[in-house]
């Protein structure tokens, strides 16, 4: 499942793991004009880890970034 906010300055998508454990903290990803910033908390290290990347490294994320706010689910091969 997935979400889609947009900011000020910026389109946050954020990831929710779901399903079977073991499960992964929440991915957040906010896309600015310059750059793309993935970002999760890490909770052995009780902080939140970032990276910064370009915007065509991140072009897969367009799909996502395009759709209006809201909350979506990826349809599954069996359903």
């Amino acid at each position: 499942m997935f979400t889609i906010e947009h900011e000020f300055d910026a389109t946050v998508v954020t990831l929710v793991d779901e399903g079977d454990t073991p499960l992964q903290e929440d991915v957040v990803v906010n896309g600015f004009a310059e750059c793309i910033t993935v970002e999760q908390y890490d909770p052995r290290e009780d902080r939140v880890n970032r990276i910064t990347l370009s915007i065509a490294q991140m072009r897969d994320l367009a799909t996502a970034i395009d759709l209006p706010e809201g909350v979506y689910r990826r349809a599954t091969e069996e359903g």
